[in-house]
């Protein structure tokens, strides 16, 4: 037998590479110990031989064809062998090429080629005694994890403490009420017990006060969608405008809206738009057959609340709770009737407090103060219905919602509420914040109006009217007047005009820099309390 280190690498393998100016040649096989001298060849084809003396052709990979794929898996393309322009009658042919057949497996540097000896089967024992030693241990583990409770609630409570103060740096990334990552389960549960005190209020008015001249804000169908009320007619009005309820055949329904009862004598707190202007009020509790007729007993305009009375007692009840405890993002729940679809629950989070925003009507506008934001749905009909907190408290009353976006409503906080919950109980006034005020109508300038009344510049605000017996009428402010500044100070529109005259204190002297037909001249007026004002004029027109 040759020395293997004589060989070359490719004749260890069976292959050579031709080209390198020797003619493959048979090899003869030299015949194994115990077996008989044979002659034997072994035929090997070397792809890039030729007999020709000219170097081996170039092959070229990756054809047109060839299709790629990325990752570590991807396939090979195919390959093919193209000869130089002018001998495309030359073609590579296979040259035999024979080798010792030489049993060998390749191990570390190269050497020891001699095949290793065959390793005996396991035996029976060995095995079983591994399956046995897996029993055991699996077993051991399953009974230590049931004896520790490896796998429950608590133990993972506890690894997560132990393993608190190694992770303090990542402390201030993991939430704290992770546990609380989805809606509260308790929501039903609120709504059941709540749900009872929750009432639905109808209005009624007169077919005549309705179709005359006058009318009512509730007749404007923008503001009505604003505040969140029934539309007119609506919830079980008659083709011929009765209410159908054979009692009252020249009342039709007006509006309707929630409420809750938060005394058990039946006391219910509502909002002063939802029973404005009505002739005859009636509450539909859950569990009694026929609606209540209420007393409307004290009402404030400007906090847009209202205390209604039904005869009765024992009634369900809802705790007012406080507000102000309450934090952005907390859950809550609105109860009511919108759209006159009986106790409907809708659920949010507080969105945001202390908003303010000014709603005007055909009696004047209320500002609002304090209110509560919150993206629970609140639709028509559920104005006056409780804003409860998952502790089943009322920490607010449904109000009024954006009607040009959505998730953008507003309650009023308990907050105020308990402020004036008595006074509105008993009907007794409810002390006002002074309004200062001058009594007049203003308009912001513009060029036309400008060159209308021949002036060269179009800063300040135009006078459009003037009430009666009002600080502007007392200091002769008239109609067309322009108020360019106050007290030497000029503004270039009404809102800026309005703003100054509400930072002044009620019975200030304010002396008002006017233009009336091209001259300018100084008018000196009392701040007035418009609050006081429109009381005086309410009693005068009672009277």
């Amino acid at each position: 037998m040759d020395d293997n280190n004589e060989k070359k690498p490719e004749d260890l393998f069976g292959f050579r590479y031709a080209g390198d100016g020797q003619e493959s040649e048979p090899r003869k096989v030299e015949p194994e110990r115990g077996e008989a001298a044979e002659p034997e060849t072994e035929t090997i084809y070397s792809p890039y031989s030729s007999h020709s003396d000219e170097p081996p052709r170039t092959s070229t990979y990756g054809s047109a064809s060839s299709t790629y794929t990325y990752g570590p898996y991807s396939g090979g393309g195919g390959s093919s062998i193209s000869s130089e322009a002018g001998d495309s009658d030359a073609k590579a042919d296979m040259v035999p090429t024979v080798r010792e057949s030489r049993p060998f497996t390749v191990s570390g540097n190269g050497r020891n080629w001699e095949s290793p000896p065959r390793r005996k089967g396991t035996s029976l024992r060995a095995v079983f005694a591994s399956f046995m030693v897996g029993v055991v241990a699996v077993g051991g583990l399953m009974f230590a994890a049931d004896r520790g409770n490896w796998f429950s609630d608590t133990s993972l409570k506890s690894v997560v403490a132990s393993s608190g103060s190694s992770s303090s740096a990542k402390a201030n990334t993991v939430v704290s009420n992770t546990t609380d990552t989805v809606r509260p389960n308790n929501i039903s549960k609120i709504f059941e017990q709540a749900s009872p005190a929750v009432v639905k209020i109808e209005t009624y008015t007169t077919v005549q006060s309705r179709s005359s001249g006058g009318g009512s804000w509730l007749d404007d169908p923008f503001f009505r969608q604003f505040f969140g009320d029934e539309q007119n007619g609506q919830g079980g009005s008659g083709s011929d405008g009765s209410t159908g309820n054979g009692s009252d055949d020249n009342l039709q329904e007006s509006g309707m809206g929630s409420g809750f009862i938060f005394d058990s004598t039946g006391y219910i707190l509502t909002n002063e738009h939802v029973i404005d202007g009505a002739k005859k009020v009636e509450v539909t509790v859950n569990g009694y057959d026929q609606p209540f007729t209420a007393e409307v007993l004290g009402s404030s305009y400007d906090l847009d609340l209202a205390v209604l009375k039904i005869e009765g007692s024992n009634f369900p009840t809802l705790k007012l709770g406080d507000s102000s405890a309450s934090n952005m993002g907390d859950w809550v729940v609105a109860i009511g009737n919108p759209y006159g679809f009986d106790h409907t629950v809708t659920v949010g989070v507080l969105s945001s407090n202390e908003r303010e925003i000014s709603i005007q009507d055909t009696n004047g506008t209320r500002n609002y103060e304090h209110l509560l934001q919150t993206d629970a749905s609140i639709n028509p009909g559920n104005s006056g219905g409780p804003l409860l907190n998952l502790n089943g408290e009322v920490i607010g009353i449904n109000t009024a919602v954006s009607s040009e976006a959505q998730g953008i409503g507003f309650a009023i906080p308990t907050s105020t509420i308990s402020e004036v919950l008595d006074n509105l109980k008993t009907n007794t006034k409810i002390p006002s914040k002074p309004s200062p005020f001058i009594g007049a109508t203003l308009q912001d300038m513009t060029e036309s109006i400008a060159r209308q009344l021949g002036l060269s510049s179009a800063s300040g605000a135009v006078v459009n009217s003037v009430l009666y017996n009002s600080p502007a009428y007392n200091g002769d402010l008239r109609q067309y007047d322009v108020i360019t500044g106050i007290d030497g100070t000029s503004y270039n529109n009404s809102e800026e005009i309005i703003a100054a005259i509400q930072k002044k204190s009620v019975g200030d002297k304010a002396t008002l820099n006017v233009t009336r037909a091209g001259k300018n001249i100084e008018i000196t007026v009392t701040i007035g309390d418009k609050n006081e004002f429109e009381e005086q004029q309410q009693t005068q027109t009672q009277q």
